[in-house]
């Protein structure tokens, strides 16, 4: 089979198409054929070895799949040949096959493509758990997006209107802006790009407080990171949720007088190992998602979409913070 292999740590172009052996399942595993894999920021930096989680080489980057059964181990049931799928295994998934655990897969319906079930479930399952769970986002309250047209963006954005809040959405250009307001935010700013000295800093501050409105943002959602987290955190409300998602920006340094002054809760967000402590817990979400859809309040937006063998050049395009929504890697 091919796959798309990281060989060695660098960027996207470092990627080699290979040729491996077929998988086979063990008990309790699916073998399943790859029909698309998106693609998410952790590409980005796992085969640069700068991820939480570093897999032995040669690997496949792409930790989100859709597909379709075609083998089942020892001991598998509920899954037949032929079953249409989707999972997220974390890496591996830029391969024509690959072998997840049975538990790990949910079942995409008929009217799904593989393309948008690719889509969903990492961006989607994190939103869900952030907002939901650790943000406790509730109706009529005002909810700040940093990063608002990217993947996980997108979707708390979504959420955040099923859910009836006020959503005011964050982007970094008019493009980006126009997508936020696509996806239903109630208002939409554009902020400049980092890094920020002392004064850019406080502009930046004045600018969410602007948009947020004087009681401030009751729960702000941050997969950005940097230069953006501190004045973000100047505008919420007392007693408000921040959200820690992501950095692409990098690691900020977060004065902590700031948490005290507004009786704030900084709390992060680890879908992943949320999943894997509270599977009960992460297949009701899952199953809230599905339901969301089919009443048309959430649909995974993919921007562009590429063959196996330019699987680098979507990552690359992740990497330099072009894409609106996701990007798929479709595996014909």
């Amino acid at each position: 089979m091919k796959a798309l292999l990281s060989h060695q740590p660098g960027g996207p172009d470092t990627l080699q198409l290979s040729e491996l052996p077929n998988p086979t399942p063990g008990p309790g595993e699916l073998l399943v054929r790859v029909r698309a894999a998106a693609i998410n920021f952790p590409d980005v930096l796992i085969i640069e070895d700068k991820y939480q989680m570093r897999p032995p080489r040669p690997f496949a980057p792409g930790g989100e799949i859709a597909g379709e059964v075609i083998g089942l181990g020892d001991g598998v049931t509920g899954w037949s040949v032929g079953d249409r799928l989707l999972a997220v295994p974390g890496f591996g998934g830029l391969v024509e096959q690959i072998v997840i655990p049975a538990a790990s897969a949910f079942r995409l319906p008929e009217s799904r493509s593989f393309t948008d079930g690719a889509a969903l479930l990492l961006t989607y399952a994190t939103s869900i758990h952030a907002l939901w769970d650790r943000g406790q986002l509730r109706a009529g309250e005002t909810l700040l997006v940093l990063g608002a047209a990217g993947g996980v963006g997108l979707a708390a954005v979504e959420l955040g209107k099923a859910r009836d809040a006020r959503v005011i959405a964050a982007v970094s250009s008019e493009e980006k802006a126009q997508a936020a307001r696509d996806a239903g935010a109630d208002e939409a700013i554009v902020y400049p790009r980092g890094p920020f000295d002392k004064d850019g800093s406080k502009a930046l501050a004045e600018q969410f407080k602007a948009a947020v409105g004087p009681k401030g943002a009751d729960v702000i959602y941050d997969p950005v990171g940097g230069d953006y987290c501190e004045p973000a955190l100047r505008a919420i409300a007392w007693g408000g949720r921040y959200l820690v998602v992501g950095f692409p920006a990098g690691i900020p340094r977060l004065p902590l007088n700031l948490t005290l002054l507004k009786s704030c809760n900084v709390c992060g967000v680890f879908w992943g190992a949320f999943a894997a402590r509270d599977p009960a817990a992460n297949q009701a979400h899952v199953e809230e998602l599905f339901a969301l859809w089919d009443a048309g309040k959430i649909s995974p937006r993919v921007s562009a979409t590429y063959p196996l063998e330019r699987g680098g050049d979507a990552i690359a395009s992740l990497a330099a913070r072009q894409v609106i929504g996701k990007v798929v890697v479709e595996i014909d």
